[in-house]
């Protein structure tokens, strides 16, 4: 690019230079011209006559012509030394980029260098990385085969557990008839409760303050309205021996309330879910929720904190329950087909029942050894703790079974279906004893909880149109039926000690009643 630069100039300085050369040239030329002119002008200007008058009427006009010529040579001049300037300045740009771009190559080829090195020690790294991965993948064969082993022992181990559960079993099968025996022996010498805290260490604290115990009224006023959840109230209970009632709704908090008062005497946070369900251990000192979040959430009553999360259903639990002779197991039901026994001590599953058919509701015998399932295909189902073998089964209602609900002295289980019946079985033989209905009572949802009094005189169900129905067991008629609710009423539970009765609405109200 220099050298064509170069030869440029000297081009541009050549036609200049010959341009120069031409007008001298042609000036010469003109004074040559102009010779005979001046001679004659020399002579005497008589003898000249026309003939000098017309050459100087000529060289005027070569004259003109020759300026006329020097002007467009000047013109011409000054256009090609404009150019040769342009040129020499374009040049100069041209060689400017060129040293830019000489600059950005060498930037470019020691930025290659560098990317190659870079690269040559990724690669050094992957090789390493590779070689790991081999190594690890060997470890994780042998974890893997470890696992396998330690899993088997732990089949062995658990079904050695199973066993000796058994065995404890029928030992505290034998302790309760040994119980049994005893206070039919002690009755007459007042001395029934220490034979309970004696026998064999069993502490039967259901039966504590059966001394409170009071006949079951038919309640007829609404004594306190409560504002209990937001968006709904399905379940509730009352502590035993108890005036105090506790309640769960879709706001996902458990809530406790003192009936005498209607005041609320403290709120239990954690859930993560609607709580669908809710039980309480014998000794009022746990509280357990069933919720849609897929989990069971166990509270310690006086400290107000979750104690455990119990986790392993895969969908919404809708149905829980505790252990009536121990304040240790519980039984839980969700959607996913399953039914679980856990263990409070522990904090985990012991045993895991799969059905075919979901179970809305269930019910821990009187002796802790049975569970009592209602389904959705509108069976009656008693499985076996320990083996979690089916015992019996017995078709209770035309639809799905809402609810569950054992008698005082566990001789008659209750169920309520949506066929909108309430049906009393005898929990020996599983032959209906009763059947409860009327004329617009219709139960609301899956979930609906009915319950009998502590008597088992009476059985109290919410209806979808807001009542809520008390029937007579012996005589199978209504005896009262609530009004105070504004819409389906999806709880009942009668107090242990005779009185209140509260019942739950789908808004959330609860109403307490005396």
């Amino acid at each position: 690019m220099a050298k064509a630069g170069k030869s440029q100039e000297e081009v541009a300085s050549e036609a200049i230079k010959h341009a120069l050369k031409a007008l001298r040239k042609r000036h010469l030329l003109e004074e040559a011209a102009h010779t005979p002119a001046v001679l004659a002008l020399s002579r005497p200007i008589a003898s000249q006559g026309s003939e000098w008058k017309e050459k100087a009427e000529n060289l005027q006009v070569e004259l003109q012509q020759c300026y006329k010529a020097q002007s467009r040579l000047s013109e011409q001049l000054v256009v090609e030394v404009a150019e040769s300037r342009a040129s020499k300045a374009l040049v100069q740009e041209k060689e400017n980029a060129v040293a830019d771009l000489q600059k950005e190559l060498t930037e470019l080829r020691d930025e290659c260098s560098q990317l190659k090195l870079d690269l040559e020690e990724k690669v050094k790294s992957l090789e390493v990385v590779v070689s790991e991965n081999s190594e690890l993948k060997a470890q994780l064969e042998q974890m893997t085969t470890k696992a396998n082993k330690a899993e088997a022992e732990n089949k062995m181990l658990i079904d050695r557990w199973m066993l000796e559960k058994m065995k404890d079993a029928e030992r505290l099968n034998e302790a309760n008839a040994l119980y049994e025996d005893m206070v039919e022996k002690l009755k007459a010498s007042g001395l029934e409760q220490l034979a309970r805290q004696q026998v064999d260490g069993i502490v039967r604290q259901s039966e504590e303050g059966a001394e409170f115990f009071l006949e079951s009224n038919i309640p007829s006023t609404c004594k306190y309205r409560l504002s209990a959840h937001e968006g709904g109230c399905a379940s509730m209970l009352f502590e035993y021996n108890s005036g105090k009632l506790i309640t769960g709704g879709q706001d996902r908090s458990v809530k406790m309330w003192d009936t005498n008062t209607g005041s609320l005497s403290s709120t239990l946070h954690g859930c993560l879910g609607s709580v669908l369900d809710l039980t309480i251990t014998h000794d009022n000192r746990s509280v357990i929720a069933a919720s849609s979040s897929n989990n069971l959430y166990v509270w310690d009553v006086n400290s107000g904190r979750v104690r455990h999360t119990l986790t392993g259903h895969t969908d919404k639990v809708c149905a829980v329950d505790v252990s009536k002779i121990s304040s240790r197991h519980v039984v839980s039901a969700a959607y996913d087909r399953t039914i679980k026994v856990w263990d409070l001590v522990k904090g985990y599953c012991t045993n895991t029942i799969i059905f075919h058919s979901n179970c809305n509701a269930l019910s821990f015998s009187m002796d802790g050894q049975t569970i009592f399932s209602g389904h959705v295909d509108g069976n009656l189902r008693l499985w076996d703790i320990q083996s979690g073998k089916l015992l019996s089964e017995v078709a209770a209602h035309s639809l799905a079974v809402t609810s569950i609900s054992l008698s005082r002295n566990g001789n008659v289980v209750l169920t309520s279906g949506r066929d909108n019946l309430h049906n009393l079985f005898d929990v020996r033989s599983l032959e209906v004893c009763g059947t409860l209905k009327a004329m617009g009572n219709r139960v609301a949802s899956n979930w609906s909880r009915s319950c009998i009094s502590p008597d088992d005189n009476h059985v109290a169900a919410g209806s979808a149109d807001g009542s809520v129905y008390i029937w007579s067991v012996s005589k199978g008629n209504i005896v009262s039926t609530l009004k105070e609710h504004s819409s389906s009423v999806l709880c009942c539970r009668w107090s242990g000690i005779g009185k209140p009765l509260a019942s739950a609405e789908k808004n959330g109200i609860v109403c307490v009643w005396t």
